[in-house]
């Protein structure tokens, strides 16, 4: 059990926690979620010590071990796979180091014979004589092959080492779990077998993830950071994003009743003040008046941008159409021989490990590229629009956020320009910042914002949830859902594939894999699964996003 109380925590005069008194209990799962900046990670920080509070205490229970999925990829670099999995169980990998330099002694005294036989009991009762047996088979599950057991930290790709850093974190059945974005860079197996771990697990977890699909299988409970407090929810994050989208609206409806009572009232104060016949009345009204006000309730630093786009016509029947088309890239072969024939009402989830091969097929087919061979022709009646995975090139001069917008506008006025980034959450004269300093986030957003002006009838995301927060990628998904028009998406988000996609596609090195199926179909098919170890040349390769 972790129990925190009284923690408070501010920058300045900017508090990011305020007196906050929670329980996270063993057997369940906690999702930390918040707005950008919130303070997800600095609580973490907070709960496993690496970060000091202004005021408060931490409290775990004398004996109870506490694990954090590590951030820093080089700290185990002088290690080995297996000992920095290990190294997860502080105190039993400290007994196995002793063990071995007493065992690798030629001559041991009287002392240290006696010093091992108390760190054999220790060792066996830690678990010790199966803690390989275990590491393995959490590196397995999460797809670390073998072959690398040995091998020091120093030689691991990156994207493995975060593998190895999970495997750290789960060993040794700790009693407190800390998990900041451990869905990072994880293929879509060993998602699932994660998510698999965590159900079973019985101790307590704590989460920070982007990832909607990941914190809807494995939480019991949402810690939503909000109001400068962490107040929980029971039930996983689509439970809670409808129950607080259900709370916004009657806050809302309140505020609006509020604020016609409150004008009423101002109303008749103003009218009869100086009455001296109605003077009781107006002292009562305005009192009514102060408490109705003291009521309102604070807002919430939880934004949400406007995501929808509206085609100014339909596609008609006549989409895309792709014969024989091939592209290298640096004189490596990507794809050939693509004949694929897009329909309206298409949502096409393109997926797989070659991320590539996904990207110049859409700079291809949204004449950024030239085909290397082979053919494309859209509908004469469409009008699409791609979100491109490098947007470098759209802010490479010096203007502010309402004149780039203004670019895209067929409406050139700038009060419909500025309204438009408000919906978008520029607000002020965050409008008028230049477009050179913008974050990742801010970036995605204004290419949302030139999407929607187009009014297009197709769109083409690649990676748009790069970036973004959780917030946003709500609403994003929201917007993708509701356009009538085909859509051809690459993304990470699981989540919004399976809301989304009705179609698959997949690029192999035996060809293209199209199913006429959900993302979750295919993930499922034993057939697709079949040919996918055909179209791999037998290789078992991993689905990934």
């Amino acid at each position: 059990m972790l129990t925190v109380s009284d923690i408070s925590l501010s920058f300045g005069k900017r508090f990011l926690f305020k007196n906050v008194n929670i329980k996270f209990t063993p057997g369940n799962c906690y999702g930390l979620i918040g707005a950008n900046g919130s303070g997800k990670s600095t609580l973490l920080k907070i709960f496993s010590g690496d970060q000091e509070a202004d005021s408060g205490d931490i409290i775990i229970p004398s004996g109870q071990r506490l694990a954090v999925l590590q951030q820093d990829h080089y700290a185990f670099d002088a290690h080995t796979v297996m000992n920095t999995v290990i190294m997860g169980h502080k105190e039993l990998y400290s007994i196995m180091v002793q063990r071995e330099e007493i065992y690798s002694k030629s001559n041991m005294t009287d002392e240290e014979g006696m010093k091992v036989a108390v760190l054999e009991g220790e060792f066996a009762e830690m678990g010790g004589y199966e803690s390989e047996s275990e590491a393995a088979t959490l590196l397995a599950g999460l797809g670390v092959d073998e072959k690398l057991y040995e091998k020091k930290m120093a030689e691991v790709e990156d994207n493995i080492k975060v593998r190895i850093l999970i495997a750290q974190a789960l060993f040794g059945n700790p009693d407190i779990l800390l998990l900041d974005e451990p869905t990072n860079h994880l293929d879509l197996e060993s998602i699932t077998w994660l998510e698999n771990f965590l159900l079973k697990f019985q101790n307590t977890v704590v989460v920070v993830s982007h990832d909607r699909h990941f914190l809807n299988k494995v939480c019991t409970h949402i810690a939503d950071i909000d109001y400068q407090q962490v107040r929980l929810f029971v039930g996983n994050y689509e439970f809670w994003w409808r129950a607080s989208q259900l709370a916004a609206k009657q806050r809302k409806e309140q505020q609006k009743k509020s604020e016609s009572k409150a004008s009423e009232l101002k109303e008749f104060i103003q009218r009869f003040s100086s009455n001296a016949a109605r003077s009781k009345q107006a002292t009562s009204r305005k009192k009514e008046l102060d408490k109705l006000e003291l009521k309102d309730l604070p807002q919430t630093s939880r934004r949400f941008p406007y995501v929808n786009f509206k085609p100014e016509r339909d596609p008609g029947k006549m989409i895309l159409e792709i014969k024989g088309l091939a592209q290298s890239f640096e004189g490596k072969e990507i794809f050939k021989d693509v004949d694929i024939i897009v329909e309206n009402g298409d949502k096409i989830a393109f997926v797989g490990p070659n991320n590539l091969a996904k990207t110049i097929f859409f700079d291809t087919i949204s004449s950024e590229l030239e085909p290397q061979a082979g053919e494309y022709k859209w509908g004469v009646t469409i009008n699409m629009s791609y979100f491109p995975k490098d947007n470098t090139n759209f802010f490479d001069k010096e203007i502010n956020m309402t004149d780039w917008l203004r670019q895209y506008s067929q409406e050139e006025d700038e009060s419909f320009v500025r309204g438009f980034l408000g919906r978008m959450l520029f607000s002020g004269d965050e409008s008028l910042k230049s477009v050179q300093v913008l974050s990742g986030g801010e970036r995605v957003r204004c290419m949302l914002s030139r999407m929607m002006l187009n009014n297009p009838n197709v769109l083409i995301f690649d990676e748009p949830t790069a970036h973004l927060d959780l917030e946003a990628i709500t609403s994003l998904n929201s917007g993708i859902e509701e356009f009538p028009g085909p859509v051809m998406i690459n993304t990470h988000d699981h989540q919004l594939l399976s809301s989304v996609a009705n179609r698959v596609i997949e690029f192999t090195p035996g060809g293209v894999i199209d199913r006429k199926l959900t993302f979750d179909d295919y993930l499922e098919s034993e057939d697709v699964a079949k040919l996918r170890d055909k179209m791999y040349q037998g290789q078992h390769i991993r689905l990934t996003l």
